[in-house]
Protein backbone atom coordinates (compact mmCIF):
# COMPACT_ATOMS: atom_id res chain seq x y z
CA UNK A 1 0.00 0.00 0.00
CA UNK A 2 1.31 3.45 -1.03
CA UNK A 3 1.53 5.86 2.18
CA UNK A 4 2.02 9.60 1.07
CA UNK A 5 1.94 10.99 4.74
CA UNK A 6 3.54 14.17 5.61
CA UNK A 7 3.55 15.10 1.52
CA UNK A 8 1.35 17.99 0.65
CA UNK A 9 -0.14 17.60 -2.67
CA UNK A 10 -1.94 20.77 -5.00
CA UNK A 11 -3.97 19.72 -8.01
CA UNK A 12 -5.04 21.95 -10.72
CA UNK A 13 -8.71 21.37 -12.24
CA UNK A 14 -9.55 19.55 -9.18
CA UNK A 15 -13.33 20.59 -8.64
CA UNK A 16 -14.84 17.81 -10.36
CA UNK A 17 -13.62 14.76 -13.24
CA UNK A 18 -10.16 13.42 -13.16
CA UNK A 19 -8.76 16.31 -11.23
CA UNK A 20 -11.45 15.42 -8.46
CA UNK A 21 -10.41 11.54 -8.39
CA UNK A 22 -6.39 12.42 -8.04
CA UNK A 23 -7.71 14.31 -5.03
CA UNK A 24 -9.48 11.71 -3.90
CA UNK A 25 -6.55 9.30 -4.49
CA UNK A 26 -4.21 10.82 -2.86
CA UNK A 27 -5.67 11.97 -0.16
CA UNK A 28 -7.30 8.32 0.09
CA UNK A 29 -3.03 7.23 0.63
CA UNK A 30 -2.56 10.05 3.29
CA UNK A 31 -1.31 13.00 1.26
CA UNK A 32 -2.69 16.45 2.57
CA UNK A 33 -4.42 17.85 -0.64
CA UNK A 34 -5.29 21.30 -1.82
CA UNK A 35 -6.66 22.06 -5.09
CA UNK A 36 -6.94 25.09 -7.42
CA UNK A 37 -9.83 26.14 -10.02
CA UNK A 38 -11.10 29.37 -12.13
CA UNK A 39 -14.60 28.90 -11.11
CA UNK A 40 -15.75 27.87 -7.07
CA UNK A 41 -18.49 26.80 -8.02
CA UNK A 42 -19.01 23.38 -5.69
CA UNK A 43 -15.35 23.39 -4.39
CA UNK A 44 -16.76 23.66 -0.81
CA UNK A 45 -18.27 20.33 -1.07
CA UNK A 46 -15.44 19.11 -2.45
CA UNK A 47 -13.26 20.03 0.76
CA UNK A 48 -15.69 18.48 2.93
CA UNK A 49 -15.17 15.25 0.86
CA UNK A 50 -11.58 15.10 1.01
CA UNK A 51 -11.44 15.97 4.54
CA UNK A 52 -13.90 12.85 5.43
CA UNK A 53 -10.51 11.01 4.92
CA UNK A 54 -9.04 12.19 7.32
CA UNK A 55 -6.73 14.62 5.61
CA UNK A 56 -6.28 18.35 5.32
CA UNK A 57 -7.90 20.32 1.90
CA UNK A 58 -8.33 23.53 0.89
CA UNK A 59 -9.17 25.40 -1.87
CA UNK A 60 -7.35 28.36 -4.13
CA UNK A 61 -9.47 30.36 -6.41
CA UNK A 62 -7.17 31.45 -9.81
CA UNK A 63 -6.63 31.11 -13.56
CA UNK A 64 -3.26 28.97 -14.10
CA UNK A 65 -3.29 31.39 -17.41
CA UNK A 66 -2.45 34.26 -15.15
CA UNK A 67 1.15 33.68 -14.02
CA UNK A 68 0.49 36.45 -11.13
CA UNK A 69 -2.79 34.34 -10.14
CA UNK A 70 -0.42 31.38 -9.77
CA UNK A 71 2.27 32.89 -7.97
CA UNK A 72 -0.93 33.89 -5.53
CA UNK A 73 -2.12 30.82 -4.68
CA UNK A 74 1.14 29.20 -4.71
CA UNK A 75 1.97 31.83 -2.11
CA UNK A 76 -1.46 30.79 -0.46
CA UNK A 77 -0.52 27.42 -0.18
CA UNK A 78 2.81 27.22 0.94
CA UNK A 79 2.00 29.69 3.98
CA UNK A 80 -1.14 27.05 4.74
CA UNK A 81 0.96 23.93 4.46
CA UNK A 82 4.47 24.95 4.50
CA UNK A 83 5.74 23.25 1.67
CA UNK A 84 4.27 21.51 -1.59
CA UNK A 85 5.92 18.01 -2.12
CA UNK A 86 3.61 17.29 -5.08
CA UNK A 87 2.26 19.28 -8.04
CA UNK A 88 -0.41 17.61 -10.59
CA UNK A 89 -1.03 19.96 -13.76
CA UNK A 90 -4.39 18.94 -14.64
CA UNK A 91 -6.68 21.72 -15.79
CA UNK A 92 -7.58 22.03 -19.12
CA UNK A 93 -10.14 23.34 -21.55
CA UNK A 94 -11.10 22.45 -25.08
CA UNK A 95 -12.53 24.93 -27.75
CA UNK A 96 -12.82 21.93 -30.69
CA UNK A 97 -13.63 23.00 -34.20
CA UNK A 98 -12.25 22.05 -37.51
CA UNK A 99 -9.19 24.00 -38.26
CA UNK A 100 -10.41 26.31 -41.09
CA UNK A 101 -13.03 27.43 -38.51
CA UNK A 102 -10.99 28.02 -35.58
CA UNK A 103 -10.48 31.31 -34.44
CA UNK A 104 -7.71 32.99 -32.86
CA UNK A 105 -9.08 33.25 -29.61
CA UNK A 106 -9.77 29.32 -29.57
CA UNK A 107 -6.27 28.55 -30.39
CA UNK A 108 -5.09 31.27 -27.72
CA UNK A 109 -7.10 30.13 -24.86
CA UNK A 110 -6.21 26.54 -25.14
CA UNK A 111 -2.60 27.08 -25.65
CA UNK A 112 -2.40 29.60 -22.69
CA UNK A 113 -4.46 27.72 -20.37
CA UNK A 114 -3.33 23.94 -21.39
CA UNK A 115 0.59 24.70 -21.80
CA UNK A 116 0.98 27.90 -20.45
CA UNK A 117 -0.79 27.18 -17.30
CA UNK A 118 1.60 24.05 -16.85
CA UNK A 119 4.85 27.13 -17.29
CA UNK A 120 2.99 29.33 -15.26
CA UNK A 121 2.61 26.66 -11.81
CA UNK A 122 5.50 24.96 -12.48
CA UNK A 123 7.42 28.36 -12.76
CA UNK A 124 5.77 29.79 -9.41
CA UNK A 125 6.44 26.51 -7.44
CA UNK A 126 9.82 24.33 -8.50
CA UNK A 127 12.23 27.13 -7.01
CA UNK A 128 10.48 25.99 -3.63
CA UNK A 129 10.78 22.19 -4.53
CA UNK A 130 14.82 22.57 -5.12
CA UNK A 131 14.93 24.20 -2.46
CA UNK A 132 13.88 21.60 -0.70
CA UNK A 133 15.34 19.30 -2.70
CA UNK A 134 12.34 17.11 -3.41
CA UNK A 135 9.38 17.57 -5.38
CA UNK A 136 7.09 15.49 -7.82
CA UNK A 137 5.63 16.94 -11.05
CA UNK A 138 2.64 15.61 -13.07
CA UNK A 139 1.28 16.57 -16.22
CA UNK A 140 -2.06 15.27 -17.53
CA UNK A 141 -1.73 15.27 -21.17
CA UNK A 142 -3.84 13.25 -23.65
CA UNK A 143 -3.39 10.36 -26.50
CA UNK A 144 -4.54 13.12 -29.16
CA UNK A 145 -1.09 14.86 -28.45
CA UNK A 146 0.58 12.00 -29.68
CA UNK A 147 -2.08 10.83 -32.66
CA UNK A 148 -3.36 14.38 -33.25
CA UNK A 149 -7.53 14.34 -33.72
CA UNK A 150 -9.62 16.25 -36.30
CA UNK A 151 -11.23 19.52 -34.96
CA UNK A 152 -8.37 19.40 -31.91
CA UNK A 153 -5.51 21.17 -33.95
CA UNK A 154 -5.37 23.47 -30.84
CA UNK A 155 -5.73 20.76 -28.03
CA UNK A 156 -3.61 18.25 -29.57
CA UNK A 157 -0.61 20.97 -30.13
CA UNK A 158 -0.89 21.96 -26.26
CA UNK A 159 -0.96 18.53 -25.04
CA UNK A 160 2.24 17.31 -27.66
CA UNK A 161 4.02 20.43 -26.19
CA UNK A 162 3.54 19.76 -22.80
CA UNK A 163 5.41 16.24 -23.49
CA UNK A 164 8.40 18.34 -24.58
CA UNK A 165 7.72 20.38 -21.76
CA UNK A 166 8.09 17.59 -19.20
CA UNK A 167 10.82 15.84 -20.59
CA UNK A 168 13.02 19.01 -20.64
CA UNK A 169 11.97 20.70 -17.24
CA UNK A 170 12.88 16.54 -16.13
CA UNK A 171 16.37 16.82 -17.25
CA UNK A 172 16.95 20.62 -15.42
CA UNK A 173 15.63 19.17 -11.77
CA UNK A 174 16.47 15.73 -12.12
CA UNK A 175 19.82 16.43 -9.69
CA UNK A 176 17.37 18.06 -6.95
CA UNK A 177 15.75 14.84 -6.41
CA UNK A 178 12.31 16.29 -8.25
CA UNK A 179 10.88 14.05 -11.10
CA UNK A 180 8.55 15.53 -13.61
CA UNK A 181 6.50 13.23 -15.82
CA UNK A 182 3.35 12.89 -17.61
CA UNK A 183 0.02 10.74 -18.15
CA UNK A 184 -1.57 10.68 -21.48
CA UNK A 185 -5.27 9.25 -21.13
CA UNK A 186 -6.95 7.82 -24.07
CA UNK A 187 -10.61 7.70 -23.57
CA UNK A 188 -11.94 8.08 -20.09
CA UNK A 189 -15.22 7.46 -18.86
CA UNK A 190 -16.84 10.62 -17.75
CA UNK A 191 -19.70 13.39 -17.84
CA UNK A 192 -18.77 14.05 -21.48
CA UNK A 193 -18.99 10.67 -23.09
CA UNK A 194 -21.81 9.34 -21.19
CA UNK A 195 -23.82 11.59 -23.19
CA UNK A 196 -22.60 10.75 -26.68
CA UNK A 197 -24.51 9.26 -28.51
CA UNK A 198 -24.24 5.00 -28.67
CA UNK A 199 -22.97 4.83 -32.70
CA UNK A 200 -20.41 7.38 -31.23
CA UNK A 201 -19.61 5.26 -28.55
CA UNK A 202 -19.61 1.73 -30.13
CA UNK A 203 -17.24 3.58 -32.98
CA UNK A 204 -15.04 5.18 -30.14
CA UNK A 205 -14.65 1.21 -28.84
CA UNK A 206 -13.56 -0.23 -31.78
CA UNK A 207 -10.54 1.59 -31.60
CA UNK A 208 -9.87 0.30 -28.07
CA UNK A 209 -8.31 -3.09 -27.97
CA UNK A 210 -9.54 -3.26 -24.46
CA UNK A 211 -13.64 -2.91 -25.69
CA UNK A 212 -13.80 -0.29 -22.75
CA UNK A 213 -13.41 3.24 -21.93
CA UNK A 214 -10.92 3.55 -19.26
CA UNK A 215 -12.15 5.14 -15.52
CA UNK A 216 -11.13 8.40 -13.78
CA UNK A 217 -9.66 6.49 -10.53
CA UNK A 218 -7.48 4.71 -13.41
CA UNK A 219 -5.93 8.01 -14.55
CA UNK A 220 -5.57 8.91 -11.05
CA UNK A 221 -3.99 5.15 -9.93
CA UNK A 222 -1.62 6.58 -12.43
CA UNK A 223 -1.01 9.17 -10.82
CA UNK A 224 -0.58 7.79 -7.60
CA UNK A 225 1.96 5.99 -8.51
CA UNK A 226 4.23 8.36 -10.17
CA UNK A 227 4.36 10.52 -6.86
CA UNK A 228 4.94 7.03 -4.84
CA UNK A 229 8.32 6.18 -3.56
CA UNK A 230 7.58 3.12 -6.36
CA UNK A 231 8.82 5.70 -9.06
CA UNK A 232 11.32 7.58 -7.19
CA UNK A 233 13.69 7.01 -10.74
CA UNK A 234 11.23 7.51 -13.05
CA UNK A 235 11.58 11.09 -14.48
CA UNK A 236 10.51 12.57 -18.46
CA UNK A 237 8.57 9.65 -19.09
CA UNK A 238 5.05 9.50 -19.99
CA UNK A 239 2.39 6.60 -19.13
CA UNK A 240 0.05 5.60 -21.45
CA UNK A 241 -3.60 4.58 -19.87
CA UNK A 242 -5.82 4.32 -22.97
CA UNK A 243 -6.24 0.50 -23.08
CA UNK A 244 -4.11 -0.10 -25.83
CA UNK A 245 -5.09 2.54 -28.42
CA UNK A 246 -1.64 3.99 -28.40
Amino acid sequence: MIDLKGKTALVTGGTRGIGKEILKKLASAGADVCFADVIADGTAEVETEIRGLGVKCSFFQGNVASMEDCKNLVDSALSEYGKIDILVNNAGITRDNLFIRMSEENWADVININLGGIFNMCKALIRPMMKAKYGRVVNISSIVGFTGNASQVNYASAKAGLIGFTKSLAKEVASRNITCNAIAPGFIQSEMTDVLDDKIKEMMLSNIPMKRMGTQEEVANGVLFLVSPLADYITGTTIHINGGMF
